[in-house]
């Protein structure tokens, strides 16, 4: 690791917060009702340690194996692991005992599992559901894009919160559809808050205080609708590597 890598990634570490910060007082908001998750999927344990090294209080990764691998080979540390991928169910256990936030819920069966080896491990999981709000077909996600499906999330969220003791609801997670300009955006973050709030209502038993949405492309955005956090990778780490 090198002091001039720390300190390009602490350069677009603060870019990125100032941004945020930009963004939030625009419309009213405290940015310190930001969290920056920075996303250090596919990029090298070199990277990932200049990162915490320059100041990444969270790390997101999308793949059990390689997270794992570079939570254990780095140890120790003060910043938060959030798992932001899709997960399998067979790879729950990785998930319950090696990271503090689950961003992808999106599945009763997964949090059952999820439940089991959490409770195997005496801990208490923050999970966010993911949402598919666009339709697409390659998104995961709980189907939310049509407003007839909200009240079965709500039944899924009611038994997470009744049944499962060892996770803790706490808000969504979305993607919406890529997009060259960061206003195609708007309308499906402004449909996250949205189903945030119907939940809210519903399933008040279940803290709904989180929304994370927004990534490099379109997180200021995200951030004038209400995110809390915001899941940014290449802008602040660079081109990633090929997954293998």
């Amino acid at each position: 690791m090198t002091d001039a890598l720390v300190n390009q990634i602490r350069d677009r570490l603060e870019n990125t917060r100032e941004q945020i910060a930009r963004a939030a007082q625009a419309v009213g908001r405290n940015s310190t009702e930001v969290r920056l998750v920075v996303v250090s999927k596919m990029q090298p344990l070199t990277k990932v340690r200049a990162a915490i090294q320059a100041g990444a209080e969270i790390l997101g990764e999308n793949y059990a194996e390689e997270a794992v691998a570079k939570i254990d080979a780095i140890g120790d540390t003060q910043a938060e692991w959030h798992m932001i991928g899709h997960v399998q169910s067979r790879k729950a256990d990785l998930i319950a005992k090696k990271f503090d936030w689950m961003h992808s819920l999106d599945s009763l069966k997964l949090a059952n599992r999820l439940e089991r080896f959490c409770a195997e491990a005496g801990r208490t999981l923050p999970v966010l559901l993911e949402v598919n709000l666009s339709g697409e077909a390659s998104k995961f996600g709980y189907p939310a894009w049509d407003e007839v499906d909200w009240p079965f999330l709500r039944d899924e969220a009611l038994q997470i919160v009744s049944d499962l003791p060892h996770l803790r609801v706490r808000g969504l997670m979305t993607m919406p559809p890529f997009a060259d300009d960061a206003e195609a955006s708007r309308p499906f973050f402004v449909k996250a808050r949205r189903l945030r709030d119907y939940l809210a209502q519903q399933v008040p038993a279940a803290g709904w205080d989180m929304l994370s949405m927004g990534t490099s492309a379109d997180f200021t955005v995200a951030v004038a609708e209400g995110a809390t956090l915001v899941r940014v990778g290449t802008a602040i780490m660079g081109p990633r590597q090929a997954h293998g």
